[in-house]
């Protein structure tokens, strides 16, 4: 009897083991890999980024402008008393003013807005980066739910089998009643955390679905998410070119530029204007021509060209900061991803051992030679074996999403004259 009892016990939870760490054989195309949610993928912020483009192209536009002309019409000696009661002693003056701006600011004008632009460009490049790394989460997450639904499933069969093999035993008279007490409260644990682990995975395939913006049906692809590659000794890994440091640098180039134009803002500008004057008395005519300078008597441009200086001077300092921070997250990034991936691999041996301590647990309990509390124990160790190996595959996947988003190139900028 003895013997039967542990054969079932083993055979029961070998089956259950294997059906939580193979998953089921589907079709390739049935199969939603990560390039295909890539490409489906969409979010606000590309939207937030590609109008942030336009407007940097529109101000670019607008700063090549130059100042519009002026047209004055003037009527003197009108509407007065004596000979001005009526408009027959009237001057009329039409004239025309064309503003010249002196200094350069034009062009300055110009090389900030090109900075701008290339912000904005970078801002783009980021938004799409940053939308890649949030559907890669979000799919490693997916699967790893489903895994750990899987494992889940799985124990809940092997306590349902654990709990009729103490509750036999205790019929016989061949175990003690606490250990079916025992056997049934594991049995409610692993139910509870069946329903857990189908809640969260539910919740990850909705956040998958709002990224793809259609219901999630196919299974996903696990072949990918159980290869964890191997990496050796990495050389130091630097953010010189990627996109955190280039958003930096132009708001350095863009805080420069302001310093040029603030200079630029001393130099007066020169307004000529022309005109023809009609007097009415004698129907003749006559030019008038001007010249306007403003004084800069009160503001005279020094205080504007100081504040822009302390500007660019914090936006290269920024600019440090941020390139020795983007350094420290590769860094941390290249380090998580290795630690991962040693844990995936090991995960394999340990996960072997476990499985075959437990089948040696159930056994020995079915044959009287192990007291239950050995089988909980080993029964709970392969339980929070194989949940790390997922948590280790989720983990290393995961790293190596953050390292492509950390690493990824900025965008060349384009030739832009003035």
């Amino acid at each position: 009897m003895k013997i039967v009892l542990a054969a079932m016990l083993a055979a029961a939870s070998c089956a259950g083991i294997a059906q939580a760490q193979t998953p089921p054989p589907t079709a390739a195309g049935d199969v939603l890999t990560l390039d295909q949610a890539l490409a489906e993928a969409g979010s606000p912020g590309a939207a937030i980024a590609e109008a942030g483009v336009r407007a940097a192209q529109a101000g670019r536009t607008i700063a090549g402008l130059r100042p519009n002309p002026t047209l004055n019409v003037e009527a003197e000696n009108v509407l007065g008393t004596g000979p001005y009661r009526g408009l027959d002693e009237s001057e009329t003056t039409v004239g025309f003013a064309l503003p010249f701006e002196l200094g350069g600011k034009r062009p300055a004008r110009i090389a900030v807005s090109n900075a701008e632009l290339i912000r904005a460009e970078t801002q783009q490049a980021i938004a799409a980066q940053d939308l890649r790394l949030a559907v890669t989460q979000t799919y490693v997450r997916s699967i790893a739910a489903d895994r750990h639904l899987a494992v889940a499933e799985s124990q809940v069969g092997v306590t349902t089998e654990n709990l009729r093999v103490a509750h036999d035993r205790v019929m016989v008279g061949a175990n003690s009643p606490i250990d079916q007490q025992r056997a049934q409260l594991q049995q409610l644990n692993a139910q509870a955390e069946l329903e857990q682990a189908r809640r969260a995975a539910d919740a990850a395939r909705m956040a998958l679905a709002r990224f793809i913006g259609r219901t999630l049906a196919q299974p996903l692809d696990g072949a990918w998410f159980d290869r964890a590659a191997s990496h050796g000794p990495q050389p130091a890994a630097s953010a010189e070119g990627t996109l955190s440091p280039a958003v930096a640098r132009a708001d350095v180039a863009a805080a420069e530029a302001r310093v040029r134009l603030a200079r630029s803002q001393r130099v007066p500008d020169l307004t000529l204007s022309a005109g023809t004057r009609r007097i009415g008395a004698t129907n003749d005519r006559a030019m008038v021509f001007g010249v306007s300078v403003p004084l800069p008597v009160f503001n005279n441009g020094r205080a504007g060209v100081a504040q822009a200086i302390a500007e660019r001077d914090r936006a290269d300092a920024q600019r440090r900061m941020t390139l020795f921070e983007a350094e420290r997250e590769i860094a941390q990034a290249v380090a998580d991803r290795d630690r991962a991936a040693v844990a995936a691999r090991s995960s394999r041996p340990s996960l072997d051992a476990a499985i075959e301590a437990a089948r040696i647990a159930r056994i020995g309990y079915g044959e009287g030679k192990f007291d239950q509390m050995v089988l909980l124990d080993t029964e709970r160790t392969l339980l929070d074996t194989r949940r790390a190996a997922i948590d280790a595959l989720a983990s290393y996947h995961e790293a190596e999403a953050r390292l492509a988003r950390l690493t990824a190139p900025a965008p060349m900028p384009a030739a832009r004259g003035n």
